[in-house]
């Protein structure tokens, strides 16, 4: 071994394109806060989870499996396939599950991907997208988002979606609704949009806030897996069901698609304690639509308290709010956090004035409310 190679960082060994990634950063976390700041009394309202919790049943059936916990995980996750089989209408051979979706998302982009293809996502889409399709060294193609003035603000522009496309592209990325603006697409915009994009490319249909959406006109994009066997619709217990903490994801498409991901996927990608808690929730789905709907009762009247403060709100059909705060944005976020109230910062994706905000019980949403008042008084 020469002297330049033994001096070697060993950092340069790895892909060229794992190399040039930035890191996905998550919403700061309760305890990272108490630990710089010291405070308690702290709401999270960052990461878009769902503040009531799973079902009691979800926690006592993970109780339940923790006393099974020296022993590998079913590696089919059988009995969860199963019931979701049912759930949702698909045979197990269509199903794929994942370690959360965004596990699903590094499966397809590793299946699919190599540096001679290309994939498609919209300019303020899922931060995710870019790091999988970068990761595989495929190139990355930015569909123009709609304009500020837009209905939709800084969502989807689906005929841009479609112009974005190359012979080459093997990945179409739309969140619906979509992270971090809430925006969304009707069933009849994005099936047209569907039946324009070519066959060799798979259109990956997020739903993450699926359970959100449907009761705000967001498009089910279940109901056209048949029709397009280069669809794959992704959903996660992470929101509605209040099982983020466990991750569980799954991914539903033609069955072919579904062996090829399920060739990649880790034996034991989805652990015991995520399988009994998903099935439970599955199987007690009112709990799940309890949260959903005092979420969705609570939407609205956030968005009129933040728009009362003279704050542009993107319309949404999620779990959260995208707030335009203008060029204090940082401050403002800085401020929060000494108050004890953590929100999300998206300069990250392009819309540095603007914060995104989960939606609370409606004691957290009162407690923002109060505090970003008077950080905007502070700095008038």
């Amino acid at each position: 071994m020469n002297d330049q190679a033994r001096n070697a960082h060993p950092g340069a060994l790895a892909v060229a394109a794992v190399r040039a990634l930035s890191p996905y950063i998550p919403g700061k976390p309760i305890c990272e806060l108490e630990r710089e700041l010291g405070i308690k009394d702290i709401i999270k309202l960052a990461s878009n989870e769902n503040p009531y919790g799973p079902a009691p049943e979800a926690l006592a059936a993970m109780r339940a499996a923790l006393g099974e916990v020296e022993l590998y995980p079913d590696g089919s996750s059988h009995e969860l396939r199963a019931t979701l089989a049912r759930h949702t209408g698909f045979p197990p051979e269509c199903l794929t599950l994942g370690n959360g979706s965004n596990d699903l998302l590094v499966l397809l982009a590793e299946s699919f991907l190599t540096p001679a293809h290309s994939a498609v996502y919209s300019q303020y889409g899922f931060s995710i997208y870019p790091l999988v399709i970068s990761a595989t060294g495929a190139h990355c193609c930015v569909a123009p988002a709609q304009p500020a003035d837009a209905a939709m603000p800084y969502g989807h522009d689906l005929d841009a979606i479609v112009r974005s496309v190359r012979a080459d592209t093997r990945l179409v990325f739309i969140a619906n609704p979509n992270n971090p603006t809430g925006t969304w697409e009707g069933a009849e915009a994005l099936r047209r949009c569907i039946e324009r994009l070519p066959r060799h490319t798979l259109v990956v249909l997020d739903e993450a806030y699926f359970e959100y959406g449907r009761g705000c006109g967001s498009a089910d994009g279940l109901q056209w897996i048949e029709a397009f066997p280069n669809l794959v619709v992704l959903r996660t217990f992470s929101k509605a069901y209040g099982l983020a903490g466990v991750r569980v994801g799954y991914a539903v498409s033609h069955p072919e698609v579904a062996d090829v991901m399920n060739r990649l996927r880790p034996a034991f990608n989805v652990n015991s304690v995520a399988q009994a808690g998903a099935k439970a929730a599955l199987e007690h789905p009112a709990h799940a639509e309890r949260a959903v709907a005092a979420t969705l009762a609570e939407l609205p009247r956030l968005a009129r308290g933040l728009e009362s403060l003279g704050l542009a709100v993107v319309p949404s059909a999620a779990n959260f709010l995208l707030v335009r705060v203008g060029p204090r944005a940082g401050a403002i976020y800085q401020q929060l956090l000494e108050g004890g109230v953590i929100v999300r910062p998206v300069g990250g994706y392009g819309l540095p004035e603007h914060l995104r905000i989960t939606v609370g019980k409606s004691e957290h949403n009162d407690r923002l409310l109060a505090l970003l008042a008077r950080c905007l008084e502070e700095g008038r």
